[in-house]
């Protein structure tokens, strides 16, 4: 009896240690929370007020004002152009990151050859934007002689390929290998049982890593300034012409000592965030209906 006693006590203390380390680690984990959060709030909200008494519509869709002292004008043409240079870049960008990142994990494997492409996209992270910026107005600009929205999509594109490599190529790791020998056992071939099984159970989570692509590429600066020139009113083709965009207009405005120019930024700005926002409510909404539909 005395030893069920003690064991029981023993029990007791050990579940006790265990509860306070919980909620210890509770305590940490809100803490740590709310550490990141007052610092994005205080960013988010002066940037609110700064910026959303310039927002009207003739600012949203009128031209670039031709002098930094001007009392008026507009983002139009940088709204246009950050929609045509992000998507772009996207549109080469995810597609070849995804592939990526299937090759790595399903195929290569651990082969010397996956090891060094890994290393590659793991060495173009860390590569500067600028220097990206610079790459390709060595090649393609300097060439071709001319600046245009595809030279910055190409430089943006460049920035989001690892990350999109990379995140897509964990993401897989983390589904269980039990489906993958499930599908073929009964029948499927390796290709079918990817796109399948694989690629939607990993889905979410390779929407997670290509919105942080999109949210870098979205909000580069250096890369832009050497790339797609300028342009005062809206520019649609892509492969003609000078461009400008939300952060080239942010970055110029904000240079000046002038007021109107300032107030511009800070439009600008807001502008960037809200159409950020807005991109990761489209691609939320999308991953969950997928989701629901292989569900």
């Amino acid at each position: 009896m005395t030893a069920i006693a003690a064991s029981r006590l023993t029990g007791g203390a050990g579940r006790s240690f265990r509860k306070s380390k919980s909620a210890l680690a509770t305590i940490f984990i809100y803490a740590a929370f709310l550490v990141a959060l007052v610092p994005l709030s205080l960013i988010i909200g002066y940037v609110i007020y700064r910026g959303a008494s310039v927002i009207n519509w003739d600012f949203l869709t009128g031209d670039i004002a031709y002098s930094p002292r001007a009392p008026s004008g507009g983002i139009g043409p940088a709204i246009v152009g950050t929609l045509l240079i992000t998507g772009a870049a996207t549109a080469m960008a995810v597609p070849l990151g995804i592939l990526g990142g299937i090759w790595l994990q399903e195929y290569g494997a651990r082969s010397r050859l996956a090891s060094f492409v890994g290393f590659l996209a793991d060495v173009m992270t860390g590569v500067p934007s600028i220097v990206m910026g610079l790459f390709i107005y060595t090649f393609i600009v300097l060439e071709t002689k001319q600046t245009n929205a595809f030279a910055g999509a190409l430089a943006l594109g460049c920035l989001m390929l690892p990350v999109v490599i990379r995140t897509t190529e964990e993401m897989l790791r983390l589904v269980p290998s039990d489906q993958r020998e499930a599908s073929m056992a009964l029948g499927s071939r390796k290709a079918r049982t990817i796109v399948r099984v694989v690629l939607p159970a990993a889905l979410p989570g390779i929407v997670s890593g290509a919105l942080l692509a999109v949210a870098r590429a979205a909000g580069e600066t250096a890369p832009l300034l050497f790339t797609i020139g300028f342009t005062f009113t809206t520019n649609t083709n892509p492969f003609s012409g000078g461009n400008t965009a939300l952060p080239v207009q942010i970055f110029g405005n904000a240079n000046t000592p002038f007021a109107a120019a300032q107030d511009r930024a800070w439009g600008a700005a807001l502008t960037l965030i809200v159409l950020v926002f807005l991109f990761t409510i489209v691609a939320r909404v999308f991953s969950m209906l997928a989701a629901r539909k292989q569900g």
